[in-house]
């Protein structure tokens, strides 16, 4: 029944995550309302045991209808990693918690910008040279991989909006970009954790399974409904990101 229910909610992540990224708003408490006596990190490891294969597949069935560039993904995805991976090492030395209470009003400043402009990431448009674009990249990737390796709440959403305002992509190129740099940043968090023992492998197989699974259906409807629809799926996630982290930070006990 356990697996069941983790299973399905990593089906249902996959299908969200494929689309805008947010797909941990339903799996990570899905595994801990399932194992609540699990120590955290072992939950979070098995958590990215299954999201890494969704984004990479995510990642691969949009690389075949969208123009990836990948003068920009590449440098992104690399740097995405040293980010990361020196996020998770500076957790051992600073209190991520000093993030928890101004991440509900930066999610709120990035809902607010993104009503406002209606136009934005409606049209695929990039602003910068192949040069440029590398180093713009890199840059989006070490900022967010830091931020997803030392605290992560909302990586997916910041690392979309962050190529639809800098790097001038619409929704649909913007989340496909988010994905190849999520597939790079999951992956070097996924070694960490399996080379600490903090992944449970005998539930590995069937969510990672539910993840693809999900992710191949959120990606079609994507790739389907274009743009306008990618950007209606990532204001509702933000809006539940804000409703989440708010939550945690002001009336969770």
């Amino acid at each position: 029944m356990e697996l069941l229910i983790v299973s399905l909610a990593s089906l249902l992540a996959g299908l969200v995550d494929s689309i805008v990224g947010g797909g941990g708003l339903i799996l990570i408490p899905a595994l801990f309302a399932t194992f609540p006596s699990a120590a955290p990190v072992t939950l979070l490891g098995t958590n990215k045991s299954a999201s890494v294969w969704g984004t990479a597949f995510a990642t691969l069935q949009y690389s075949r209808k969208v123009h990836m560039q990948w003068h920009a993904l590449l440098p992104a995805a690399t740097a995405g990693v040293i980010g990361s991976l020196s996020g998770a090492w500076a957790v051992q030395l600073i209190d991520p918690s000093i993030f928890r209470k101004a991440l509900p009003f930066l999610l709120i400043l990035l809902l607010g910008y993104t009503l406002a402009k209606k136009d934005l990431g409606r049209h695929h448009v990039p602003r910068f040279s192949a040069r440029h674009a590398a180093w713009a990249g890199a840059a989006i990737g070490l900022v967010i991989g830091f931020y997803d390796g030392f605290f992560g709440p909302g990586t997916g959403s910041f690392l979309v909006f962050a190529f639809v305002r800098i790097m001038g992509y619409d929704f649909l190129n913007a989340s496909a970009s988010a994905k190849l740099i999520n597939t790079a940043t999951n992956f070097s968090a996924l070694v960490l954790f399996a080379i600490q023992g903090q992944v449970w492998w005998h539930l590995a197989l069937a969510m990672a399974l539910a993840n693809i699974v999900g992710s191949l259906i959120g990606t079609r409807l994507a790739l389907k409904h274009g743009a306008g629809f990618v950007r209606i799926v990532f204001i509702c996630v933000v809006a539940l990101l804000i409703v989440k982290t708010s939550y945690d930070t002001w009336f969770k006990i």
